[in-house]
């Protein structure tokens, strides 16, 4: 299978190793150009849980230049997902299927606006890895990927690209209920990304501070409210358990909004927390502890451009 990754940062490069390992055709398309550069000469790095190699990995900073592809990968930031998809919908094929594992809410339903509802899959992943620069990644914390195609005629090619994924060593299984999987993850997202990035600790120190676990809980069950009314159902029974589970198989792991902050980049607070409130207000529903962790998290990105003249691209 031809498989293109969009986005080199963490998530997209760790997909991109297991799978080209395995023997899948990948290709990754990245804008940044001295990301690949780095890449077309250095290769793909990874370190961590997984040990240690490189590979050579084909890559381009141009749309037109992938060529024909089975499946398109969308990992990047969610803000991203509308450029991604104008640059390279254009040169994909009609029976082209395209995959998010993206962190938020939202881009579903933007994937299926721009190839349609049957060419839509939806998907999570539990993985941890650090983004080191050049290529460079730490495989940090390993957990289930999930996908679900939004259409049932698609769900047998969902099960091919599972198996494949399992074949590359990347455990995933095939769900027919897309949004209550998007939720299940934002839902962990929403409590230890925006506590990671603000506290500045890993995702396993959070559960050293009895003050941090309670604050854990009422995010989680501010969200499980608006999941409820929404008549959503989540993947656990318990979601704040799950949650602290989650930050012990991670618990090396940075997050990807830490990884944000500390890299003076625009988080993707908006398409979580913001979310959440977003989605609870239409409600009726208020979600006032994760009002506030998306106005702090806003406050730190404001003060990075202010100190240090930053211009978001």
């Amino acid at each position: 299978m031809r498989i293109l990754i969009i986005g080199a940062g963490a998530i997209g490069a760790l997909f991109a190793y297991f799978l080209h390992r395995s023997g899948q055709q990948v290709v990754m398309l990245e804008r940044n150009t001295e990301k690949v550069e780095s890449i077309k000469k250095g290769g793909l790095h990874i370190e961590g849980i997984s040990g240690e190699g490189i590979i050579p990995v084909e890559i381009s900073s141009r749309p037109s230049r992938v060529g024909e592809v089975d499946l398109v990968m969308l990992c990047v930031k969610a803000y991203d997902t509308e450029h991604a998809l104008l640059e390279t919908v254009p040169f994909l094929h009609k029976d082209t299927l395209v995959l998010t594992v993206q962190n938020g809410l939202g881009n579903v339903e933007k994937i299926a606006q721009a190839v349609g509802w049957e060419n839509t899959l939806g998907g999570i992943t539990a993985h941890g890895a650090t983004d080191l620069g050049s290529g460079k990644i730490r495989h940090a914390g390993k957990g289930e990927t999930i996908i679900g195609a939004l259409s049932q005629i698609r769900r047998t090619r969902a099960e091919d690209i599972a198996r494949i994924f399992n074949d590359a060593g990347i455990e995933t299984s095939v769900t027919d209920d897309v949004q209550g999987m998007v939720w299940s993850k934002v839902v962990i997202n929403a409590a230890i990304n925006p506590l990671t990035a603000i506290l500045r600790l890993k995702n396993g120190e959070l559960l050293h501070y009895p003050e941090v676990r309670e604050t854990m809980q009422e995010i989680v069950e501010e969200a499980v409210a608006v999941t409820k009314a929404k008549g959503i159902h989540l993947k656990w029974l318990d979601p704040v358990a799950q949650t602290e589970r989650v930050c012990q198989a991670t618990e090396k792991n940075y997050s990807s909004m830490l990884q944000d902050i500390l890299s003076h980049k625009r988080t993707e607070i908006d398409f979580i927390n913001g979310a959440i409130v977003h989605e609870g207000k239409a409600l009726g529903i208020p979600a006032p502890v994760n009002n506030a962790l998306t106005h702090l998290v806003k406050a730190i990105e404001s003060l990075a451009i202010e100190k240090q003249k930053i211009v978001y691209h």
